[in-house]
C-alpha cells in the first residue's frame, strides 16, 4: 500500500483544557443559591501506539498533523466539561521519536506498547471553588491550560538480530531467501534490493531475525549509493554478516572497504561481532579465490557459501547462532577469546532432524 518509508516529520498538538464555568444556582425557592460553576475538562494527550502489523512509516507521509481534542468548558450545577479525546499515532516496532530541531532522541519505543508524548492541558476550575466567607458570589473562574505543540521526527530502525553487509549483488538476498521465509527479489544485476528486507531463521528452537540491506558502495558513509541511508538499520543488530562475492574481481579488497565504511559510519557498528562469508563458490574460479581470501584473513573464521551446496549451509547457520548468543560472545571476550570475528570452535550441534 505504501512504499518503504523510514523517517518523516509530523506536527503534534495536545488539547487545550476547557474553561471553568461562572454560574450561580437559580431556583424558584433558592434566591441566593450561590456559585455552582463546574470545572473544564482535560485536554487530550498525544499518544504513540506501537502496532505489530505496521512495517513502515508510509501512513505518516499522508497525514502529517495530529491534534488531540480540546476539553469542554464546565457548566452550571457543578457539571464538569468532558475530557478531550487523545490522538493516537500508530507506528511500527523499532520507532524512535526525535526532537525535529535538535535531533535529540526523545524516546525509543522499542519494547513499549504506548508512549504519551504530550499531556493535554488541565481544565480550569469553576467559580464554585472560589467561594469563601468574604466572597460568597465569585464572578470568575479559571481558564483552561493550553496544550502543547511541537514538531517531531519519527524514525524507524529495523529490529533484527543479524544484519547482512555487502556490495551489490553479493548474494545477500539469495541467502536470506534460502534461510528464511523472506522472498527478496534476486536478479543478475546490482541493486535489486532497494529497501531493507527481513526474514526469520529457525534454528535450534530459536527464531533469529535476519536483515538484508541494500548494497553498500565505497563512500557509503559519506552518502554514496543507497547503503548509507540504510546502514542505520543494522545499528541494533547483535552481529553482522559480511558477504563477499568470490567471483568478483575485487574479492580481495571488498571486505576492507566494507569494514572501513561501517567504521566511518559508526565506530559502535564496526565493533559488533561478525562472521565473514565468501559467496558464490559455484562460480568459475571462485574456489581458488576463496583459498586466497582465507589466507589473507586467516585471523578470522571464513565460511564458504553457495546456495546450490546444501552442506555449506549448516556452518553458516551455526555461525549465526553464535552471533545470536551474545552472552556467550561477551564471556569469550572476557576470557581472552577473539576480539571481532566469531569463534566457530564452540559447537552448536544440530538435533539431526534434517539440518
Amino acid at each position: 500500500m505504501f512504499g518503504f518509508s523510514d523517517e518523516t516529520y509530523i506536527d503534534v498538538s495536545s488539547g487545550n483544557g476547557g474553561a471553568g464555568c461562572v454560574s450561580f444556582r437559580r431556583e424558584k425557592y433558592v434566591p441566593k443559591g450561590g456559585p455552582d460553576g463546574g470545572d473544564g475538562g482535560r485536554g487530550g494527550d498525544v499518544v504513540f501506539v506501537v502496532k505489530e502489523n505496521l512495517r513502515t512509516l508510509g501512513h505518516l507521509k499522508l497525514v502529517r498533523v495530529f491534534k488531540a481534542e480540546n476539553g469542554q468548558s464546565g457548566m452550571g450545577s457543578r457539571m464538569f466539561g468532558r475530557d478531550g479525546k487523545d490522538v493516537e499515532i500508530p507506528v511500527p516496532p523499532g520507532t524512535v521519536i526525535k526532537n525535529a530541531e535538535t535531533g535529540e532522541i526523545i524516546k525509543d519505543l522499542t519494547g513499549l506498547d504506548r508512549f504519551t508524548l504530550l499531556k493535554g492541558g488541565r481544565g480550569g476550575l469553576g467559580n464554585w471553588h472560589f467561594r469563601s466567607s468574604v466572597n460568597q458570589a465569585p464572578k470568575f473562574a479559571q481558564p483552561g491550560e493550553k496544550g502543547h505543540e511541537m514538531r517531531v521526527g519519527v524514525e524507524l530502525l529495523i529490529i533484527a538480530d543479524i544484519g547482512f553487509v555487502g556490495f551489490p549483488n553479493a548474494g545477500k538476498s539469495s541467502l536470506l531467501n534460502l534461510l528464511t521465509n523472506a522472498r527478496s527479489k534476486v536478479a543478475g544485476y546490482p541493486f535489486t534490493t532497494k529497501i531493507p528486507q527481513l526474514g526469520v531463521m529457525r534454528y535450534d528452537d530459536q527464531d533469529i531475525v535476519l536483515a538484508d540491506i541494500p548494497g553498500i558502495l565505497e563512500g557509503a558513509s559519506e552518502g554514496v549509493g543507497m547503503g548509507f541511508k540504510f546502514l542505520k538499520h543494522i545499528s541494533r543488530t547483535k552481529g553482522l554478516a559480511y558477504l563477499v562475492d568470490m567471483s568478483a574481481e575485487d574479492y580481495l579488497t571488498a571486505f576492507d572497504v566494507l569494514r572501513k565504511e561501517t567504521e566511518k559510519y559508526s565506530s559502535e557498528l564496526s565493533e559488533k561481532p561478525f562472521v565473514l562469508i565468501g559467496t558464490k563458490l559455484d562460480e568459475s574460479g571462485a574456489e581458488e579465490h576463496f583459498e586466497n581470501f582465507k589466507r589473507k584473513y586467516s585471523e578470522y573464521e571464513v565460511l564458504p557459501l553457495s546456495i546450490y551446496m546444501d552442506d555449506l549451509l549448516l556452518p553458516v547457520k551455526r555461525a549465526f547462532m553464535s552471533l545470536f548468543k551474545t552472552e556467550e560472545l561477551e564471556e569469550r571476550r572476557k576470557n581472552g577469546g577473539f576480539k571481532h570475528g566469531i569463534d566457530l570452535n564452540a559447537e552448536y550441534r544440530d538435533s539431526e532432524d534434517g539440518e
